[in-house]
């Protein structure tokens, strides 16, 4: 997988939408857990990734800095957010994910990762 964002296109959407953009993705990075209330499993988005997604959050995030993604890890496609700590992004691991593609932290795993257009 390569470091540099895969592709940019605009998407086919009604008028009102025409200017939004689906930012592509592929990375490879290192699960984590962070242990709030319950443990929660994360895919790191790479420092080389953090300006671009950033930029994008302008357009896309529905509030609290939280950005709509598709992710898809070892063949398994899911929705979710990226959640912004520390100056960087978090893509969480769903559970239904983790247990499908047997992750556990430190695992390493290649993530291709498309940011939605936010909903108008």
């Amino acid at each position: 997988m390569g470091s540099n964002p895969v592709e940019i296109t605009t998407l086919s959407l009604p008028k009102q939408m025409r200017s939004a953009r689906a930012m592509r993705f592929g990375f490879q990075t290192t699960i984590i857990d962070w242990r709030g209330p319950a443990p929660f499993f994360f895919a790191p988005i790479p420092d080389q990734h953090i300006a671009a997604i950033a930029d994008a959050a302008k357009r896309v995030t529905y509030g609290w800095g939280m950005i709509p993604v598709d992710a898809t890890i070892m063949g398994v496609d899911f929705i979710t957010s990226l959640y912004p700590k520390d100056g960087g992004y978090l893509l969480p691991i769903k559970d239904a994910v983790r247990k499908k593609c047997e992750l556990t932290v430190g695992d390493v795993v290649d993530v291709e990762l498309t940011i939605r257009p936010r909903n108008r």
